[in-house]
C-alpha cells in the first residue's frame, strides 16, 4: 500500500495532466466544454478516478461523455508519460 498523502498528490498531478490532455491533445468535434473537477486513486495506485462536470444540454453531455470514452487510451497514455511512475492508474 502506498502513503496516502503520496496518493493525494498523485491524484492532483492526474487531474492537471488530463486537463491539460483534454484542452490540447483531443480534436474530436463532440467535445464540449470540459472542467475536470477531480481525481481520487486506490491506495495501490492502480485505478484512478477523474470526475468532470461539461456546461450545456443532456444530449452535449451524452456526446462529450461518448468523446471521452474514445479518447481514453490516449488520455492514459499521456498520464503515463508525464508521471513517470512504474504502473500507470488504469
Amino acid at each position: 500500500m502506498a502513503d496516502p498523502a503520496r496518493a493525494r498528490k498523485l491524484a492532483v498531478r492526474i487531474r492537471q495532466i488530463v486537463s491539460a490532455a483534454i484542452e490540447t491533445q483531443i480534436k474530436d468535434p463532440r467535445l464540449g466544454m470540459v472542467t475536470v473537477t477531480d481525481a481520487r486513486v486506490t491506495s495501490d495506485l492502480r485505478e484512478a478516478t477523474v470526475f468532470y462536470t461539461v456546461y450545456g444540454s443532456d444530449e452535449e453531455r451524452e456526446e462529450t461523455a461518448k468523446a471521452l470514452r474514445s479518447a481514453k487510451g490516449l488520455i492514459r497514455s499521456e498520464v503515463g508519460k508525464a508521471l513517470g511512475i512504474r504502473l500507470t492508474p488504469s
